[in-house]
Order: structure tokens, then C-alpha cells, then sequence
């Protein structure tokens, strides 16, 4: 088998590299010797992208794997990047979650830091995305980084950077750091202070508890019934899982900062894991990976099962429907948790005129009927917390008289607190816990409160489907996909006529009822939305940071009986999932 002339070179290249150590450019020379077209071809047929927020990828040797040269290069053009904010002084704050070689990946961060006359704050143990945030903000740091690949697979590691607000970096931050990342070729010339030097001269401030319980202590402040959950905090059962991850601390302790006293840790995936043994994937959003809970929560009659992905950024849950787990989507979720505290607010007279709540393109248009009801505003931006957060800068920056009040994306992503700028399973762990027993003690469970606003609001179905493939074959069949659907302008989509296309790499959409074709005032991306004369919507995105696109439904149903509404939303939907199947294969 002959291999790519082009690929053998830059697998040569990397394999005589005297900066290398000699091990990792041995990994490359046995592939090289075995003949390995797929492997090396894998590796080395692009260089690993810092996109947008970061980098993420399978850990291994080569141009295009996460390892701790790739990682030095990153840190090398953030450090530049954060040296033109601030010449004197700089500092940046930094994570890590369960993954392999997350804790020497963020010493490596710290090294390159150094090497540039950085101040690093960095955990002394591992910790979640919100508390990244949080140390961020609270040492004043121009940056910071978190070594996570959230909820992808054992054999994947990651870079997201932040950046001063503690929200992940944005424009034009964003476009600085990958402009410098882009320009480095050589990495003999990144700077580097070995970490035991590092510490020796002062560039390592140790992160310890005092700082974790100093969030804990704020997010305590944002208690919406706090005489409900010190009264009655032990009447809510709940069964929990970190899933290997960073969450087991962060959640213990705000269940106890809430007053939740019944609760159980899943023992098997209670510490970290960097294998994630117990789980094919720990991605709480998928019912397999909270079955260990699931067990528990039905073993012992608990209220509801939670578990959070190794970053704890996410949170998944399965409710007791009297003896059946029903698993509520992210949407649902985000739904309850956001009319749950509208609706307290509301009741407490604390409701502020001019408050407002970010959601995502894709995330379901019931919560902005909602929010309307209630008087509040609906921002709305492109998927990912760093665009929510980076609304939230934009109007603390114009308009500092408004008042945020949550944040939330179909992924199982929510923010219900001030004081971090990314998505956390901590703070809304809390709400989750006072949300359900607020419910129990009206004799309802999370679904039965879901059930209730169907009915005030109208039934709204959404559902994602994720179709991966994998490698460079994968992403030009994706690409393509996005051109064919591209090209769909008015037309019929299984009996639906088109009426208004959204696409925001074109920054315009489209109504084909009028005409009318107005700018979309949101940052360029590849995303295609279709909405339908039948109120149902289409969106459609390559993941950003995985190998996969990704297709969001949003059905609406107005008559029958709530039944009889979800029965025929359901059968639509079923409709959908399989013509969009049809239509990428086709690509």
C-alpha cells in the first residue's frame, strides 16, 4: 500500500523532529514503518484547527491529535493574544476535567504561560467549566483556559479558551488567537519554562477550596424559595452521577448549600475516571449513560436521576413517572427551569422590568412565549454558550441597566447566575433540586409541571438528530450535505411549503410569502434554518467541534387533546428524521 507522498512527508517531518521527545516521534515512525496509509493519513492530512473556542480531537502524535506540542501552540498564540490586552501583570486562570493527561496537558499551559511571563492561577484539583469561569472573573485574569473535551468519547481530549469576562472567547479575541496559532510553524520557538522552574520564579498561584466555596456561597444567594428548601429540603429523594467526571464535588456542595439532604452518589462512577469504565459515552443528554442512576432512582423510589457530562457543564435527568423513567430532553429542561423562575419571580414581586434571557437559534420557541407572557425579553443568538455569554457582555456593555436572568440551549446547557459566563451543571443543579420539590410538594412531578404549561402554552415537540462521520471522507460528505440542502429554496419538504429560510452564512433570510430578504444581524456561521407556512421549523449545522451534522426539529401541534397533539407531532416527526436521512445519504 502506497501512501500519500504529501502525508509521508509531514509524518517524516514530525518523526525526525529532534523537539520532539523521542517516544512520541517513535509513535509516528512505527506507523510509518507498518505502512498505515488510514492512520497517518488521520493524522496528518490537515493540521489540528483552533477554531472559534478551542481545539478538540483524539489524542495521539501528529498535526492533526491533541497532544501537549499541539497544546504548547495554542497557549503560545493565546499568550500573544493576552500580552497585547496587557503587557505587565497578565494572568490566566486555568482548569481540567477527568480525561488523560488533562492535569499534565494544563501544566503544559502553564509552562508556555510562564515562558512568556505569565501568571497562571490554576486548580489544585480538578474542576468544572464554572468554576474556570468563575476564577477567571474573580482573579481578575485577562484569560483562561479549560482542558476538556466535555462529553466526547475516552479517547479525545481539549482546549477551550476564555477570555476576561469569563465567557469562552469571542471576535475579535477569537480571530487574534487563531491568526497567531496559524502562523506558527516551528514549535521549537514557542516559549516554555519548565513548571518546577515556573513555580520556583512565581509564575503558579494554586487555586484551592477557598475559592470554590467562596462560588458555592453566591450561588447559595440565588435561592428562589429558600424557606421551602430549608423546611423541606429532605423530602426531595434524588440519585446522582458525575460519571467520572469533575461534578461529584461542585454538586455535593450545593445540594448542601440548597438544604437537599437525600441524595445518592452512584458509587461505580462517583471519583474520576479517565476511562469512563461504566459508560460507552459520558453523555448524560443519552439515556444509556444514566442507567446505573436510572437503576437506583427505581431501586429506590428516588424523585429523579441527574448526571453530569466529565466537564459538568451539562446536565441530563430521568424523572420517576411512577415507576417509569421518562427522560426529559434539553429543551424541556431549560423550559421548566425558566418558567420556574419566572414564575417565583413573578410571585415574589422581584421580577425586574427590564430583564431579559438568552436562548439559542435552535432551542425551542416555547420558551420565548413564555418569557412574553411574563414581560421579559428573548435574546437570541447562535448555538453555543459563547455566543449567549457573549450577548450577555455585549449588553452589560450598552445596556448595564438590564437584568439577565437565565441562559439556555437545547444541548442541556444552562446558566441561571451572574457570576460565571459559560454553561454549569452546578448552579442549575441547585435550581433542578428546588424546582422538583417545589413540584412535589404540590403532589406533581417535573413531568406533570411540563404537562401543565402544553397546556397553557401549546404542545412543542423538538428533537435532534446527530449523523457522524467520521475522518476526512466524513467531513467532505457533510460539506456536501450542506450544499444540497443549501440549494432547497420554495419548495414542498414532506408536504411542508417553505416559507422563510434562515441562512447564516449568507447573513440573510429569505420569505418567500413576501419577498422580503433582510440581513441577519448575528455573527457568520454555517447554519440553514427553514420555517414552514406550518409554524414547524428545520435547522441544520455542522458541529463545530465534532465529526457530525446536526439536524433540529420543532414541532408544533394547536388542536386535539394534548394526547392526541403529542401522538401527531411524534408521527411527523418519525417523517422528518427519516427524509433527512434520505437526503444525506444521497451527498
Amino acid at each position: 500500500m502506497s501512501i500519500n507522498t504529501d502525508i509521508l512527508e509531514k509524518a517524516k517531518s514530525w518523526a525526525d523532529n529532534s523537539y520532539f521527545d523521542q517516544a512520541d516521534r517513535d509513535e509516528i515512525q512505527n506507523l510509518i514503518d507498518a505502512g498505515d496509509e488510514t492512520e497517518l493519513t488521520e493524522r496528518f492530512y490537515k493540521e489540528l484547527e483552533f477554531g472559534t473556542g478551542g481545539m478538540r480531537s483524539i489524542l495521539g502524535m501528529g498535526n492533526n491529535r491533541m497532544n501537549k506540542y499541539n497544546i504548547r501552540k495554542a497557549t503560545q498564540a493565546m499568550a500573544q493574544v493576552v500580552l497585547k490586552e496587557k503587557k505587565e501583570g497578565a494572568g490566566v486562570a486555568i482548569s481540567y476535567d477527568s480525561r488523560r493527561f488533562s492535569f499534565e496537558f494544563a501544566k503544559e499551559v502553564a509552562s508556555v504561560l510562564a515562558g512568556n511571563g505569565i501568571k497562571a492561577y490554576i486548580f489544585k484539583r480538578l474542576n468544572p467549566v464554572s468554576f474556570l469561569s468563575f476564577s477567571i472573573r474573580h482573579h481578575k485574569c485577562t484569560a483562561g483556559v479549560m482542558i476538556t473535551a466535555s462529553h466526547n468519547p475516552p479517547e479525545y481530549n481539549g482546549y477551550k479558551a476564555f477570555w476576561s469576562d469569563g465567557a469562552q472567547v469571542i471576535p475579535p479575541q477569537d480571530g487574534d488567537i487563531i491568526s497567531s496559532y496559524n502562523n506558527i510553524y516551528d514549535y521549537s520557538k514557542i516559549k516554555f519554562l519548565d513548571f518546577k522552574s515556573a513555580q520556583e520564579k512565581g509564575f503558579i498561584h494554586w487555586v484551592g477550596e477557598d475559592v470554590e466555596d467562596l462560588f458555592v456561597s453566591l450561588l447559595k444567594e440565588q435561592i428562589l424559595n429558600p424557606k421551602l428548601c430549608q423546611e423541606h429540603g429532605d423530602k426531595i429523594n434524588i440519585v446522582f452521577t458525575p460519571i467520572h467526571g469533575t461534578g461529584l464535588n461542585p454538586v455535593v456542595k450545593i445540594f448542601n448549600a440548597y438544604g437537599i439532604k437525600n441524595f445518592t452518589i452512584i458509587e461505580e462512577q462517583k471519583y474520576p475516571d479517565s476511562d469512563f469504565p461504566t459508560v460507552t459515552s459520558p453523555n448524560p443528554e443519552n439515556p444509556s449513560a444514566l442507567k446505573m442512576a436510572v437503576d437506583k432512582m427505581l431501586e429506590t423510589n428516588a424523585d429523579f436521576a441527574a448526571g453530569t457530562d466529565p466537564d459538568c457543564d451539562r446536565i441530563g435527568i430521568a424523572i420517576n413517572q411512577k415507576g417509569t423513567p421518562i427522560y426529559l430532553t434539553g429543551n424541556q429542561l431549560g423550559t421548566l427551569m425558566l418558567h420556574y423562575t419566572l414564575k417565583n419571580l413573578k410571585e415574589q414581586n422581584r421580577l425586574p422590568e427590564n430583564s431579559y434571557f438568552v436562548q439559542s437559534i435552535v432551542t425551542t420557541p416555547l420558551q420565548q412565549l413564555i418569557a412574553d407572557s411574563f414581560g421579559v425579553t428573548t435574546e437570541r443568538t447562535l448555538t453555543g454558550f459563547k455566543w449567549i455569554c457573549g450577548r450577555v457582555r455585549e449588553i452589560e456593555a450598552t445596556n448595564p441597566e438590564r437584568k439577565f436572568l437565565f441562559g439556555t440551549e437545547e444541548s442541556f446547557g444552562y446558566l441561571n447566575h451572574p457570576f460565571a459566563r459559560d454553561k454549569d451543571g452546578t448552579g442549575p443543579m441547585g435550581l433542578l433540586a428546588e424546582m422538583a420539590l417545589y413540584y412535589k410538594m404540590e403532589g406533581k412531578t417535573l413531568v406533570d409541571a411540563m404537562d401543565d404549561i402544553y397546556d397553557e402554552y401549546g404542545f412543542s415537540n423538538e428533537d435532534l438528530l446527530n449523523l457522524v462521520f467520521e475522518g476526512k471522507e466524513g467531513s467532505e460528505k457533510i460539506a456536501r450535505a450542506m450544499v444540497n440542502f443549501r440549494a432547497r429554496k420554495n419548495e414542498d419538504v414532506l408536504f411542508e411549503q417553505i416559507e422563510v429560510i434562515e441562512d447564516y452564512e449568507l447573513q440573510t433570510t429569505t420569505n418567500y410569502t413576501t419577498g422580503d430578504v433582510t440581513p441577519i444581524n448575528i455573527a457568520k456561521s454555517n447554519v440553514l434554518g427553514y420555517k414552514f407556512k406550518s409554524g414547524n421549523i428545520l435547522y441544520l449545522r455542522p458541529s463545530g467541534t465534532e465529526p457530525k451534522i446536526k439536524f433540529y426539529i420543532m414541532i408544533r401541534e394547536s388542536e386535539g387533546t394534548l394526547e392526541e397533539k403529542k401522538a401527531k407531532a411524534l408521527e411527523k416527526n418519525s417523517a422528518i428524521l427519516e427524509f433527512i436521512k434520505r437526503e444525506v445519504e444521497k451527498a
